[in-house]
């Protein structure tokens, strides 16, 4: 059966210093650090969530940095996420050509997909950023970064997964999980799920001849998309199961709930529920400000703390 996906809920990547990325998402991107916390499967790195005020699903950038841990630098290739979408209003395309220019950034124009324009940039990472110009995100933004409601982020508007082959994933992706395609253009097929919105919506990028992705500093690691309960994701893995995928048991990552498994294509998804949410552990209006461990690393807080670069950030 078809399991009710409600959205993106987050995107996960490798990066390189924690400072520089940082300075990026908050004071280029203008997003808000909504967690400081530890990688919980290597507490020795930072794991940072940003996004809008609340850290909505379907708003969620989140980054392990793993500069001068001899972590490889990464290949950008088939079976990854390869291209991470941010949804801003059409008429602050302007707007972001400017900051990013000012900044120093090089960007590439892509052109208008699906009717929208599209701004394509690096982050110091190397990570392949866009900027997606729509009249169709109703999203509230965050404005504490510096950037006005006229211009600033709304949240995830798409990404795009790199695959050899557009049958199996397709098949996965519209039969179980429930997407369904609502364009298509040279070389790319567009999925949206719980309705046609920013948010919502995943392209395949067809290359029969694309390298093969290679994890490492400057790569995504995984895409993440919500489901309601944990009863759905729980009924939703034993179905995955019984096709045969590989998929994790039930993981705890205290704001929300996880699985994880590889589509047909190689890409690594998670599903995770909307609950309990970022304020779990803290204030909505302390969000991001101090180092927040899960409960199984507390006794550990002097060595991890001991152990991780000192950051500043407002």
């Amino acid at each position: 059966m078809a399991h009710r996906l409600l959205s993106l809920h987050h995107v996960t990547a490798t990066v390189d210093d924690a400072q520089a990325d940082l300075d990026f998402c908050l004071d280029r991107l203008g997003l808000r650090l909504v967690k400081k916390t530890v990688n919980f499967d290597n507490h020795h790195v930072y794991h940072f969530y940003y996004g809008t005020e609340e850290g909505a699903p379907g708003t969620i950038w989140t980054t392990f940095p793993y500069g001068g841990r001899g972590v490889r630098t990464g290949q950008i290739g088939a079976g990854q996420v390869t291209a991470t979408s941010f949804a801003v209003p059409a008429e602050a395309i302007g707007f972001w050509r400017h900051r990013l220019s000012e900044a120093g950034v090089r960007m590439r124009e892509e052109g208008p997909r699906f009717g929208e324009e599209v701004i394509g940039f690096d982050d110091p990472s190397g990570l392949r950023f866009e900027i997606v110009g729509t009249r169709r995100d109703h999203r509230l933004p965050w404005t504490g970064g510096g950037i006005g409601a006229e211009g600033a982020i709304r949240g995830l508007h798409s990404v795009t997964l790199t695959i050899r082959e557009l049958e199996p994933t397709l098949r996965l992706m519209t039969g179980m999980l429930g997407y369904r395609q609502t364009d298509e253009a040279k070389g790319r097929v567009r999925l949206t799920v719980n309705g046609d919105l920013p948010g919502r919506t995943i392209d395949l990028w067809i290359d029969p001849d694309a390298p093969p992705g290679v994890n490492g500093l400057g790569t995504v690691h995984h895409v993440a998309m919500a489901i309601d309960t944990e009863d759905e994701q729980l009924r939703l893995r034993e179905e995955l199961v019984a096709m045969g995928l590989g998929v994790t048991p039930v993981r705890d990552r205290c704001y929300f709930k996880s699985i994880y498994f590889r589509e047909p294509g190689g890409v690594l998804f998670e599903v995770a529920t909307i609950r309990p949410g970022f304020t779990a552990d803290e204030p909505l209006d302390a969000l991001g400000r101090d180092l927040k461990l899960p409960p199984w690393e507390e006794p550990h807080r002097p060595s991890i703390e001991a152990g991780l670069e000192r950051v500043r950030y407002r």
